[in-house]
Formats: structure tokens, C-alpha cells, sequence
């Protein structure tokens, strides 16, 4: 595979992984032992550049299996990366141990002269790369430290995999309609469709987001509510052969000593220090402050919900529901009833629209590229005649898919090679007779996963590991959520928002709606944004050594609901255990914070202006991990962020 190739899947077999990993493993190796054995002066060509590019066709292996077995999996591919994870993970905690990699290093930093910026930016990340992985420990340590490392990175993909299975294990077979009160006829007939795959009579309903989220929305049938929650919510928990729990124990004590080993007090500690929020102390004054200041309303958002509901305590089961009810009685806004106008492929063009209204990008289908799965579409990006990369759509879910929506990269962009973006979804399913319908929340969310996408495919740097997202983690979701704000622009959401069936454009009264809505319930979802960070930091500053997962939520969130008994968000927790979100789950509010800040720029300039556009994508989206984003964010805005810009947006202050 070279790099003008895009992966070969009709060729990739699940018995080609092993190999191909292990002949790649070999392949780096070699280049590995070149550089540390090399007779020269170390220089930064001859050390930091080789060492950048050293691994490059194992990143590539990796990043297919890796990818596919989050997205297209089976039980083959899931025990080929069971085996292989940790040879990969072995191979790169060799690289960052090597003291006589680490002495040529060492060397370059000391002497190296006249680098340009990013040049600088790599020989620092590399340097901090060895030490922040032990390379100066005692051996003892340092070999304890490369042991963990392994470890962890086996359990990660051990949490994933038990959260995946436990979800696709559990479904509600429904054969009385009287069940199904409250629902819409489109989420009746996504359930049917679903019962007819299984080969059932009656309606199917599965703890994926399509089917979940809308029955916890609109069924009237709280006894059954309560069943979908329990069951949602005992994922990875359930003390069967995928519970997670002894997973998590053994994740959070391994990190735990590595940061000792290193001689930080905990794991929140170490991982901070690497971030824009810097230090823990610093950490907690941010989520505390955010806190007491949309506490107040999020304690009204659950009074308001309890006027609905006076005749019972509120329960997180009633929620999802009562919140539906309670935006139709502040705005008459029914969300069921935008759907017609959101269907898949008019918003996909929509987006594509804006990116080329803001950036001249043009998206031009390919059915000749080779797909891991006959969902998945293929686009060519473009930038004139220059072709910027390729972009994959993978909107639908399966049982092969774990849930959620996420972007990700078959190869990053570097010097003039251009990047492979995958983009997965989860959204309903066509039927036979009507197309994908998003709700205006997946809208959102495929704005959000877009905004990703086009950071990776509009990076423009020289080094493929300070490429695209390759940012600080606090940062990386700053140019997605600043794409979401168009979500509420008139001016955006007439170019492309039209009935399915009739072609009438969205109503205007409906987008007013839309705009008056945009902060309903804000305290409250700030709210549980924050205690899932809590949660975070909780878990990684904990230094006992048998936590009970639910006991620590309990002690973390700031509950406004009785808890349930057997229900725990850690046990299906995939960023924080299963992905690269450990002590950094906070980063989406402290992104939200730059990103409210940012769209202002954008308000005040013309939410379609070129000139803002493109200084948006030279000073920020071209750059990617090249410099630290404070220095970016200051170019972009010419100041330091407003941290009272997310407060205003949410209406909580003027």
C-alpha cells in the first residue's frame, strides 16, 4: 500500500490482518534499529524525521483494523485485535524506551538551530513523547511502565468489544400495539422494519440511538421506558461474561501507576499537564464555576419537568420524555415533525453547500472506490482542480457497529499527501417506502462529525502526527461544535431543508422554533456534560485500589434524580476506557467555551463571509497540532477567549 492508495478493502480479508501486522511490525523495526544504530551526528533529518516516518505502514495496517473493528467487526476481526493490539502497543513503548533513541534526541534538542515552527513543534512533542513514557525511569520501573502500557492497551479494546456485544445482546420484542402509545408512525414503522430483519412478528426496538432515543422520547408507556433505561444503562454491567467492571478496576489502576511511576500524584495530573487547561486545579475551577452557574437552571428545567408530572417522583426514565413534552408546551415545537424536512441525503448536500459556499470545496461521489461495507458511500474532496482527500460516510447502524458517531482516518494528511476521513454514524435506516429521516438533533450531529472532517481534510502541514485532530485534546472539538451554529441559522437552514415528499421548504415558523428552542433545557444537558467530566476526573484521581464504578458516579455527579440501582454510565463509558478521552471528557465545555466565542466572530462578519472562512481555515484549520492552540485561537480572534461568550449563548447571562 503506498500512499497515493486508498485501502484495498474488496482485497482485505479478516486472516490478512495477523500477517500484514506483523510483517509491518517487523518492517518498523528495522527502521527503528537503523536510527538508533546510525554512525552519523544525530540531526534532525537523520533522528526526528526518520523516526516520524519510520512506522508509516504500520499506522496504515493499524488504522484499518483498528477502524473497522469500531465500525464493521465480527467475532474473527474482534480476536485478530485481541492478539495484535498489544504487539503494536509493544512496538511503540519499545520506541519511546529506547535510551539510545532517546540520547539522539536529546542531542537534536540540544543543538538543533534554525528550525521553522512546526519543525520545532515535532522535536518537542518527540522529546516529550520518551519521557512522558519513562524512557528516563530506572529499569525496573521503565520495564514495569512499557508492561502496563500493553496492558491497557489490550483492556481498552476488551471494554469496546463488551459494551458492543452487550448492547447488540438486548432487544424488546413488542406484539401489542397498545405498547407502542406515544410513538410516531415513523418510529413504529422503523420498529417493524427491524422485527422483519429478525424475521418477528410485531415491532423490535434495540438499544441503538435510532431505535433507543426515540422510544425514550415519545412512549407514553413508562413501564416500558423504565425497561429500555434499565437495560441501556446496565450495559458492560450486567455481571455476565461482558461486564466491564473488573475491566475498569484494572484500567484506572494501571494508569494510576503509570502516573506514579512517573511522579505524578495521579493520572488526572499527568494528562493535564499536556493540555490547554494545564494543571488539575485549574481544571476544577473551570468545571466548578460552569457549574454554579447553570446549577440554578437546571434545578428550574426539573421543576418544570415535575409540573407535568405531579402524581410521581421523576425518574431518569421520564426525562427524555417529559423534556419532549415540556419544549412542545414553551415553543409548539415537535421534533417528530421536522423530520420530513431532514431527509439524509438532502442534508448530507446541505453541508456540502455550505463547505463550498465558505471554502470553494466540491464533493464529488466515487463508486469505484473500494468500500469495507455496501452503506458506505466514497466522496472526492475538492479545492479547484487540487484534490484534498477522500471522505467516507457510514451513516446507518448494524450489529457489526458500536453506537455513537465519530470521525477517524485511514491515513492523515502530510507534506502533499492527503488525507482518508472516515465520518460513522448511527441514523435511522431508510424503509421502503420513505428515506433516512434525521432529527434536528442528528442534524446537529452530523454537522458536528463534519466539522471534524474537514480539520483533518483542510490541514496542511508537513508532519503526519501534527496533522488534522492531531491537537491538544481539549481543543480538537472546537471546529466541530463551531460548525453546529449554523444548525440554528435561517440564512443556512433554507438552502437545503425541504418535505421529502412535497418539496416545501422548511416553514419559517418552524425555524423560528427551532431558534427559540435552541437553549431548551441547557441547564440541564450542561449539566450532564459536567458530571460525565466529573465522573472522568473521579475515576483518574482515585487512588483506591477496588472501586465500585457505581459508587463513584453516586459520589462525583451531582444528582437532581434518585439513582438507579444497577444502572452506571462508566460500564459503556468507550471515551474515557475504550478511547482517548481518559481525564479530557471535560474538553467538549471547555471547547464549547472557544467555540460560542469563535461563531461570534462569524455573527458579527456574516455567517457565509469568505474572508472570515478563510481566515478561520488558514489560522486554525490548516494548522493543525503545528502550534499550541492559545497562540491559534489568538490569531483567529486577536484576543484571549471570552470565557463568558458560552454563558451568553446559553442566555444564563446578558
Amino acid at each position: 500500500m503506498n500512499d497515493w492508495e486508498f485501502p484495498p478493502f474488496d482485497q482485505i480479508h479478516t486472516e490478512d490482518y495477523e500477517p500484514a501486522v506483523r510483517a509491518v511490525i517487523a518492517e518498523a523495526e528495522r527502521n527503528v534499529e537503523a536510527i538508533a544504530t546510525n554512525p552519523e551526528a544525530p540531526t534532525f533529518e537523520n533522528t526526528i524525521e526518520a523516526l516520524e516516518t519510520a512506522s508509516r505502514r504500520l499506522d496504515r495496517v493499524s488504522a484499518i483494523m483498528m477502524n473497522l473493528n469500531e465500525c464493521c467487526t465480527d467475532d474473527g476481526l474482534q480476536q485478530v485485535v485481541m492478539r495484535m493490539e498489544p504487539l503494536t502497543t509493544r512496538f511503540s513503548m519499545q520506541v519511546v524506551t529506547d535510551r539510545r533513541l532517546y540520547e539522539r534526541v536529546e542531542k537534536v534538542w540540544s543543538t538543533a538551530t534554525s528550525l521553522t515552527a512546526e519543525q520545532h513543534t515535532l522535536l518537542e512533542n518527540t522529546r516529550k513523547s520518551f519521557l512522558r513514557h519513562g524512557v528516563a525511569l530506572p529499569d525496573k520501573e521503565r520495564e514495569q511502565f512499557r508492561h502496563n502500557a500493553e496492558e491497557l492497551s489490550e483492556l481498552q479494546v476488551r471494554f469496546g468489544q463488551n459494551a458492543l456485544a452487550d448492547l447488540n445482546d438486548w432487544t424488546m420484542h413488542l406484539t401489542d400495539e397498545a405498547d407502542l402509545e406515544g410513538l410516531p408512525e415513523a418510529v413504529r414503522n422503523d420498529a417493524r422494519a427491524e422485527a422483519e430483519v429478525r424475521g418477528l412478528e410485531g415491532w423490535v426496538f434495540t438499544l441503538a440511538a435510532p431505535s433507543y432515543v426515540p422510544f425514550m422520547t415519545y412512549s407514553s408507556r413508562r413501564d416500558l421506558r423504565e425497561r429500555m433505561y434499565r437495560a441501556y444503562g446496565s450495559i458492560g454491567g450486567r455481571g455476565n461474561e461482558h461486564d466491564n467492571n473488573g475491566v475498569i478496576n484494572r484500567i484506572v489502576a494501571l494508569r494510576a501507576e503509570q502516573a506514579r511511576l512517573l511522579g505524578y500524584p495521579t493520572y488526572c495530573d499527568y494528562v493535564l499537564e499536556d493540555r490547554m487547561v494545564q494543571s488539575l486545579p485549574n481544571l476544577r475551577h473551570f468545571m466548578q464555576g460552569l457549574k454554579e452557574a447553570v446549577l440554578p437552571a437546571a434545578r428550574h428545567d426539573l421543576e418544570e419537568m415535575q409540573s407535568l408530572f405531579p402524581q410521581s417522583t421523576l425518574m431518569p426514565w421520564d426525562v427524555s420524555h417529559l423534556s419532549e413534552q415540556l419544549r412542545r408546551r414553551r415553543y409548539s415545537f415537535d421534533s417528530e415533525a421536522l423530520r420530513p424536512y431532514f431527509p439524509l441525503e438532502a442534508v448530507r448536500e446541505g453541508i456540502f453547500s455550505l463547505y463550498h459556499r465558505l471554502y470553494g470545496l466540491r464533493f464529488e461521489e466515487d463508486r469505484s472506490v473500494p468500500v469495507y461495507h455496501p452503506d458506505v458511500k466514497v466522496y472526492r474532496v475538492k479545492d479547484g482542480e487540487r484534490e484534498m482527500g477522500i471522505l467516507y460516510f457510514d451513516m446507518h447502524p448494524r450489529p457489526s457497529k458500536r453506537s455513537g458517531a465519530w470521525m477517524t482516518e485511514f491515513r492523515g494528511q502530510y507534506g502533499t499527501v492527503r488525507p482518508q476521513i472516515q465520518v460513522v454514524c448511527n441514523f435511522s435506516k431508510p424503509t421502503a417506502d420513505t428515506p433516512a429521516l434525521l432529527r434536528f438533533s442528528e442534524v446537529e450531529t452530523f454537522m458536528h462529525e463534519m466539522g471534524h472532517a474537514m480539520h483533518g481534510m483542510l490541514s496542511d502541514v508537513q508532519y503526519e502526527s501534527l496533522s488534522g485532530t492531531n491537537v491538544k485534546r481539549d481543543f480538537v472539538e472546537m471546529p466541530s461544535q463551531v460548525m453546529e451554529n449554523w444548525c440554528y441559522e435561517p440564512e443556512f437552514l433554507t438552502t437545503f431543508a425541504r418535505h421529502y415528499q412535497t418539496g416545501e421548504p422548511l416553514p419559517s415558523e418552524y425555524i423560528e422554533k427551532i431558534r427559540a428552542a435552541q437553549n431548551h433545557m441547557a441547564g440541564w444537558l450542561c449539566l450532564r456534560q459536567l458530571n460525565l467530566g466529573m465522573t472522568d476526573i473521579a475515576f483518574h484521581t482515585s487512588t483506591s485500589s477496588a472501586l465500585r464504578a457505581e459508587e463513584v458516579e453516586a459520589q462525583a455527579m451531582t444528582n437532581l434524580l434518585p439513582r438507579v440501582e444497577g444502572c452506571c454510565t462508566a460500564t459503556n463509558f468507550s471515551h474515557i476506557f475504550g478511547g482517548g478521552y481518559a481525564s479530557g471528557y471535560y474538553g467538549y465545555k471547555w471547547a464549547e467555551v472557544l467555540d460560542a466565542d469563535i461563531f461570534s466572530r462569524f455573527k458579527h462578519d456574516g455567517i457565509f463571509n469568505t474572508e472570515t472562512a478563510a481566515t478561520f481555515r488558514r489560522e486554525i484549520l490548516s494548522r493543525g497540532g503545528t502550534e499550541h492552540p492559545a497562540l491559534l485561537f489568538r490569531r483567529f480572534m486577536g484576543r484571549e477567549p471570552d470565557q463568558q461568550a458560552l454563558l451568553r449563548r446559553m442566555n444564563l447571562i446578558n
